[in-house]
């Protein structure tokens, strides 16, 4: 029942979105309405082919030849609803004259006044909320872990000093390391929003703004090297390492609450490897003393 639902749903979505809505006067049959905000009223005496509504208050007071989907909003029916009604967020009321003929399902109890009829199961969705939750859940975390693996393994073909640099740097300077990371982690989307308030920092602004993920990433990918090279020491291969990294990280962000914090962690703590890195090696590029002039040669 849970799937069936679930599909139902789904196609309702499609059917709805594919199906334009056309105004028409009393008694006239209209197609399927999809409102995105601001509800539905479905007068006496008119029809419509199919109902959804994302956010908004849903009044039934004619015929509805399909099935009602409300996402986040209330739903009052005293006409007719020929399939199902589903509510995913929001009250129900049934009025005497109303008639639905398959399920109601709701989040919330439904009020169901006296002579109104339902021809299905009245079913709550509180486990169904659940299922998805966890759902969603996973296609993140799959997503996510696919993501960086992807990220991981072209970085390493293309900037594999700078990852075994920062992996070395996030080990012996682990103060400047984190103190670099927070800099980055905070300051990054307060520079963009400064540049925002300047009329000529605008595009800079949102570059800035929009690139805030990928670069949290790299850092977090960054930190799954460093947690990595604990493992695998070198001169094994730093793919390897990566790996390991790679694997143990991910399969702790699948512990709820932790793996959040383990993802902060590793984007602040992987931001400031890099950025201790790269300014270690100016400095000791710096540090170098020029090579001695070639005496000229005598004649």
């Amino acid at each position: 029942m849970r799937r069936a639902v679930i599909v139902s749903v789904a196609g309702l979505f499609l059917v709805g979105l594919a199906s334009p809505a056309w105004g028409a006067s009393t008694h006239e049959r209209v197609g399927a309405q999809v409102m995105f905000s601001g509800g539905l009223h479905v007068p006496a005496g008119e029809r419509a082919n199919t109902v959804v509504v994302f956010h908004g208050p849903v009044r039934i007071d004619g015929a509805v030849e399909g099935s009602v989907v409300v996402f986040d909003g209330s739903l009052t029916v005293s006409g007719t609803i020929r399939d199902n009604a589903v509510v995913f967020h929001g009250r129900v009321l049934l009025r005497s004259s109303a008639r639905v003929g398959g399920d109601l399902v709701t989040q919330q109890r439904p009020t169901i006044e006296s002579g109104a009829k339902v021809g299905g199961q009245v079913r709550r969705l509180r486990n169904l909320s659940i299922s998805l939750g966890l759902a969603w859940h996973w296609v993140i975390w799959v997503a996510y872990t696919v993501s960086t693996l992807i990220l991981g393994l072209i970085l390493l073909a293309l900037f594999p000093r700078a990852l075994e640099a920062a992996a070395v740097a996030a080990l012996a300077k682990v103060g400047s390391s984190i103190g670099w990371g927070l800099a980055l982690f905070f300051g990054l989307p307060l520079l963009g929003i400064l540049l925002l308030v300047t009329v000529v920092g605008i595009p800079l602004g949102i570059a800035v703004l929009l690139a805030l993920w990928l670069v949290y990433t790299i850092g977090y990918t960054a930190a799954l090297v460093v947690v990595g090279r604990r493992v695998v020491k070198p001169p094994r291969s730093r793919f390897l390492a990566f790996l390991a990294g790679w694997g143990i990280m991910r399969l702790l962000a699948l512990i709820p609450f932790l793996g959040g914090v383990l993802w902060f962690a590793g984007a602040v703590y992987g931001l400031g490897a890099l950025a201790a890195a790269s300014s270690g090696t100016r400095r000791e590029r710096a540090a170098v003393p020029p090579p001695p002039p070639v005496p000229a040669s005598q004649p």
